[in-house]
C-alpha cells in the first residue's frame, strides 16, 4: 500500500522545496496503515463491541517491558475527580507511554454514548496466555460513588510505575491479566456533586435506572427493563472467563459477599439472616483479605447512622436483600468470585479526602488480585491432547459450577484441603479426581476426558452452571403485601450502596 502511495507522489511531479513536507505526510498517512494492520490482527483478542486506540503490538521481552517502565515517565494523575473527557484522556496517555503493559478498550458505550472503558494491565495486555487468569475491578456503578473511581485510576497508575521495583506487582503483571472498568455509569457521575455524602443524584443511569438492580436474578425474576451499560457488561463478562472480580462502591465501609438475595427477601430483611452460597468459606475469605488489609474497615467502624460490620465483612443478604445485583449474577451465571467493596462512608467526598483513601485501599487492592492464584487450575483435554471447551465442572457438594474455556482451560479459587474436582462434557465419560489445595501455591491438574460409546452419546448436553436451591416455581417475583415496601427498598439503596 506504501509503494503504491509512494508511485502516486512520484507521478505528481511536485517542486523540490515541497518533497520535504510531503515526504512528512506519506511516512504518517504508513505509520497510520501499519497502526490499523496491527489493531486489526489483535481484534479477536477483544469481546466485540470493544474498541482499542492505536497501540503497538506486545512484542517485547519480559527485560525490555522492565527497561521500558524504569525509563517511562508516568503521565501526571493529581488526587483530584476527573469527569468523562479527562479519565480518558488519561486512560490514553498511559497507554501511550506504557504501550507493552497496557491495553485500552471499551466494552460499549452508556445511554449517553460515553465508552465504558477497561484498561488491562499486564505482560501481556492484549493476548491471553494460556493458564493465565483473568482478574476485573469495576467501579463508579452508581454515578455519585465516587471514590472508586479515582482509586482504580491510580492503581493503573501505581502497577505500571512500580512494575520494575515491586516484586509482588511484578508477580502479578506477569502471572494475571488486570481488567479495571473505573466507571460503570459515567452518565450519572457527571450529574453527581461532590461534597455530597448521601442521596441519589447520579446514582442511577441517564434513564434513571439503578444498574445494580438490572442484572438477572437467581431467587427473583427480576423484571426491570434492561439497560445498554448492564447488557454490555454481561457480554463482556460472557466472553472473558474472569476467575475473580471486586465491584467498588460508597456510602459504608465493608466488604460484601455473595448472595445479595434470597427466596424470601421481604420477611428475610426483617430477620437480618444471611443467604449463604455452597462457597461461603471462600468468599468470607475473600472478604477478609480486602477488609484486613484496611485498618479502618477491619475495626468495624460504623459509618454515621449505620451499625458496624464484625471484621469489616457481610454477607449481602443479611445487610439487606436486593434484586438484581451485579455479583450474585457474576457467581451465578459464570462462577466468577466477585464480592461488593464498600470504600467510604461519603459516597462522594471532597477531593482533598481521596490521598486517605488510596492509602487505605492501596494494600487492599493489591492482596486482593492476588487471590486469584489460590486453589485449582489446569486443562481439560481429550484422549489426543485437544482441548474440551464449555466442559461443566463443579467442587463436590458445592453445587454452583464454572466451565472450561475454548482452550480447555480452567480456575476454580477454593481453600486448602481436600476437594473432589467433578467435570462432566456432552458425549464424554463424566471424571471425578481428588485434589489437595495447598496453602501458598494453587494446585494444577490437567484432566482428560473419554469419549462416551456411540450408543450413550447425544443424552443431551451437561446441566447448567448452577443448580442450588428451588426458584419461585412460577419464576415470579414474590408479592408485595405492603405498597410503599419498594419505596423504603429505595431509600435503603441510597443510604447504603
Amino acid at each position: 500500500m506504501c509503494s503504491v502511495l509512494f508511485l502516486q507522489f512520484i507521478s505528481l511531479r511536485m517542486k523540490p522545496a515541497s518533497w520535504p513536507s510531503n515526504i512528512s505526510m506519506l511516512a504518517v498517512a504508513c505509520f497510520y496503515i501499519y497502526l490499523t494492520a496491527v489493531q486489526k490482527i489483535h481484534a479477536d483478542e477483544f469481546p466485540q463491541n470493544q474498541r482499542v486506540p492505536f497501540s503497538l503490538p506486545n512484542l517485547m521481552s519480559r527485560d525490555s517491558l522492565l527497561d521500558q517502565a524504569y525509563n517511562s515517565g508516568p503521565p501526571p494523575l493529581s488526587f483530584d475527580y476527573h469527569n468523562y473527557d479527562a479519565m480518558t484522556a488519561y486512560l490514553r496517555a498511559v497507554n501511550g507511554v506504557y504501550p507493552n503493559l497496557t491495553a485500552l478498550y471499551s466494552v460499549g458505550k452508556s445511554v449517553n454514548g460515553k465508552d465504558l472503558w477497561v484498561m488491562v494491565v499486564s505482560f501481556s495486555p492484549y493476548k491471553h496466555v494460556l493458564g493465565v487468569p483473568n482478574v476485573k475491578y469495576v467501579a463508579n456503578m452508581h454515578g455519585n460513588e465516587a471514590v472508586g473511581r479515582e482509586l482504580m485510576l491510580h492503581l493503573i497508575q501505581y502497577l505500571v510505575t512500580e512494575y520494575p521495583r515491586d516484586s509482588y506487582v511484578r508477580f502479578l503483571l506477569d502471572n494475571t491479566r488486570i481488567h479495571i472498568m473505573p466507571s460503570m455509569n459515567p452518565d450519572g457521575f457527571e450529574v453527581a456533586k461532590e461534597g455530597v455524602c448521601e442521596g441519589g443524584q447520579g446514582r442511577y443511569n441517564a434513564r434513571g435506572y439503578d444498574l445494580n438492580r438490572n442484572f438477572p436474578d437467581y431467587f427473583k425474576q427480576n423484571t426491570v427493563r434492561p439497560q445498554p451499560e448492564t447488557e454490555f457488561v454481561k457480554q463482556w463478562i460472557s466472553k472473558i472467563q474472569f476467575v475473580l472480580s471486586g465491584n467498588l462502591h460508597g456510602g459504608a465501609l465493608v466488604a460484601s459477599y455473595p448472595f445479595d438475595n434470597t427466596p424470601n427477601s421481604l420477611f428475610h430483611s426483617l430477620t437480618s439472616t444471611a443467604s449463604l452460597t455452597p462457597d461461603d468459606d471462600v468468599f468470607k475469605h475473600l472478604a477478609t483479605v480486602y477488609a484486613s488489609n484496611n485498618k479502618r474497615m477491619f475495626q468495624g467502624r460504623p459509618c454515621k447512622g449505620q451499625s458496624g460490620f464484625k471484621n469489616g465483612i457481610t454477607n449481602g443478604a443479611k445487610w439487606y436483600p436486593l434484586i438484581g445485583g451485579m455479583q450474585d449474577y457474576n457467581y451465578v451465571s459464570h462462577g466468577c468470585m466477585e464480592i461488593t467493596l464498600e470504600i467510604s462512608c461519603c459516597k462522594y467526598p471532597p477531593a482533598s479526602d481521596l490521598p486517605r483513601y488510596w492509602q487505605e485501599n492501596k494494600e487492599s487492592l493489591l492482596k486482593f488480585l492476588g487471590e486469584a492464584h489460590r486453589g485449582v487450575r489446569g486443562f481439560v483435554l481429550d484422549v489426543n491432547g485437544e482441548p474440551v471447551e464449555g466442559a461443566f465442572m463443579k467442587i463436590k457438594d458445592r453445587d454452583v459450577g464454572f466451565r472450561t474455556t475454548r482452550h480447555g482451560e480452567f480456575w476454580r479459587i477454593i481453600l486448602p484441603g481436600r476437594h473432589i474436582l467433578q467435570v462432566r462434557a456432552d458425549n464424554y465419560e463424566p471424571e471425578e479426581i481428588e485434589v489437595i489445595i495447598a496453602e501458598d501455591r494453587p494446585t494444577h491438574v490437567n484432566i482428560t476426558l473419554g469419549r462416551l460409546s456411540r450408543r450413550h452419546q447425544n443424552l443431551g448436553p451437561p446441566p447448567p452452571p448452577s443448580v442450588m436451591f428451588p426458584q419461585n416455581p412460577d419464576n415470579q417475583p414474590a408479592s408485595n403485601p405492603f405498597g410503599s415496601f419498594s419505596n423504603f427498598n429505595k431509600f435503603v439503596s441510597n443510604v447504603f450502596g
